[in-house]
């Protein structure tokens, strides 16, 4: 099936860049093995970014490929490394695309060049443990996990940009006028629907400047799917006014100007939001003789209603100086009456929900508690379950928010079932209050004790150093030595061959002064 060449309706599946994980690291070198955490923090992922670009004036290549993806965040490193963010898609879009969901809720209208919109915000990255570190948190064993990034369907809808809307019944001669007061070339042919899809055309009036947009397919009926009307007629929403093109030599049965006129009013009532939109009426065709006759029959009723009436010709051009400079006066006072335009890019991303941080309720199924909110929902999901301590520090996380007292004040009882999230992320835990989860070492959540107390080789020698200076001051050397190689046993090489050159040199001495002692007691 052919692929036409101007879409102005898509539908887009946008999928941003997850975040990179934290790295969970601890410094070393020669000397110092335990140096602190060093972990670096994941890099951010790419978001997909849609913005208007003057040169883009279809959507016709989202209907060729609707799937896009940014690119992921790189995971952090050691040695304080950050991982790399990942690369932003901008997806070029024409002025006035509209932006909704599949739901029909509008989430931007994209009017101006440059106006973008986060269409999906890329996941934050996971902190490393040097971030993690605190006072009381000096040596953490883990790192937070890169998030992921937003998966949405969007709708496009492109509602032509236009200062003059052109409307009226199939083969009324809108292309002819279009290509007539400006260098736009439509196609042209002497039957109805040849026009497929709306024609711009720029038009010079004195000193004005504007553009003229031709609306296909209106009939009776068009607002209700007849037609193309229903497809085009939003086309119109942004006109600063609307012209309405009377085909005067029509020799179709029950058609006449005012009928025409009628319908094509009714249609555009049907669709709503086109009453204030000032209207000239050109009655076109007068170059046939009948025509031109009906055109002086119907002008002066068309007054009496209170519209500029235009006779016209597109063939011959009879009449069209006077509709241009005519439609340039419209566009003058409707661009004096709108404020100055901000030329300040406009860049729209995703509100942020307001409210509590979390909301409790008891499930009705088996009795469990269900918690929803932002942080909890992230929380979990940046946790590495894996990691006991990086769980405990979740349920701390949880507790400092007020989750742990939230639910006892509800009636939750110890073992309850608790599930944080909905959907297949979700995550059930045991309800258990005022417990210190995931301590693996013996002091507080996430602090290593190894970063503040001596090592335990240093400690043995400073009792075998007290021992001997007790045992010398004493004089009493039985006992010295006792257990000295089964408490040296997890020395480093190094550390124990000093501890046994030591050692021999004490017996050495001991040796001696003995051999001394019994010489002096058998003189």
């Amino acid at each position: 099936m052919a692929i036409p060449s101007f879409v102005d309706r898509v539908t887009v599946h946008v999928t941003a860049g997850r975040g990179g994980n934290g790295c969970a690291s601890v410094h070393r070198e020669k000397f110092k093995p335990l140096g602190g955490p060093d972990g670096g923090n994941g890099g951010d992922g790419g978001s997909v970014i849609l913005r208007v670009d003057p040169d883009v004036t279809t959507l016709v290549d989202y209907h060729r490929s609707s799937h896009r993806a940014a690119t992921n965040g790189a995971q952090g490193k050691g040695d304080h490394q950050a991982g790399s963010n990942g690369g932003d898609v901008v997806l070029g879009v024409p002025d006035g695309t509209v932006i909704g969901t599949a739901d029909g809720v509008v989430l931007a209208d994209l009017v101006g060049p440059g106006a973008e919109f986060v269409a999906a915000q890329g996941g934050k990255g996971g902190l490393g443990n040097a971030a993690l570190a605190s006072s009381a948190r000096k040596a953490p064993g883990f790192a937070l996990l890169g998030e992921d990034g937003e998966e949405r369907t969007l709708v496009l809808e492109l509602k032509v940009v236009a200062d003059i809307g052109l409307v009226g019944f199939p083969s009324a001669g809108k292309s002819s006028l279009v290509a007539s007061i400006s260098r736009a070339r439509p196609k042209i042919a002497d039957y109805p629907f040849t026009t497929l899809i709306p024609n711009l055309g720029v038009v010079v009036a004195g000193d004005v400047t504007f553009t003229v947009a031709d609306v296909p397919g209106l009939i009776e009926g068009a607002s209700e799917g007849r037609g193309l009307g229903y497809d085009f007629l939003r086309h119109v929403e942004r006109c600063a006014a609307l012209v309405h093109v009377i085909d005067c030599a029509t020799y179709e049965p029950g058609r006449d100007p005012l009928s025409d006129l009628d319908t094509i009013e009714a249609e555009l009532q049907a669709h709503g939001g086109l009453e204030d939109r000032p209207r000239l009426v050109a009655l076109n065709k007068i170059d046939v003789p009948d025509a031109r006759d009906i055109a002086e029959m119907v002008q002066a009723e068309l007054e009496q209603r209170g519209l500029r009436v235009f006779p016209i010709s597109t063939a011959s051009h009879e009449g069209l100086e006077a509709l241009k400079f005519a439609m340039a006066e419209i566009v003058v006072r409707r661009r004096a009456e709108e404020e100055k335009p901000d030329t300040t890019r406009i860049v729209i991303r995703p509100q942020v929900q307001g409210g509590p941080e979390f909301k409790v309720k008891k499930l009705p199924e088996d009795g469990g508690w269900l918690v929803q909110g932002e942080k909890p929902e992230r929380w979990v999901r940046q946790t590495d379950f894996a990691n006991a301590e990086a769980t405990g520090y979740l349920a701390d996380r949880l507790n400092r928010l007020g989750v742990e007292k939230e639910l006892l004040e509800l009636g939750a009882m110890e073992g309850d079932a608790v599930v944080i999230g909905d959907g297949p992320n979700a995550i059930v835990f045991d309800f258990a209050p005022e417990v210190q989860a995931g301590a693996e070492i013996l002091a507080r959540r996430g602090e290593d004790h190894r970063l503040e107390e001596p090592r335990p080789a240093v400690q043995r020698r400073r009792t075998k150093d007290t021992e001997y200076h007790a045992h010398r001051a004493s004089g009493d050397r039985s006992e010295y030595k006792q257990g000295w190689v089964e408490d040296e046993v997890d020395l480093s090489p190094a550390e124990a061959k000093r501890a046994a050159e030591k050692a021999a040199k004490l017996a050495r001495k001991e040796a001696r002064e003995l051999e001394a002692r019994d010489i002096d007691q058998d003189a």
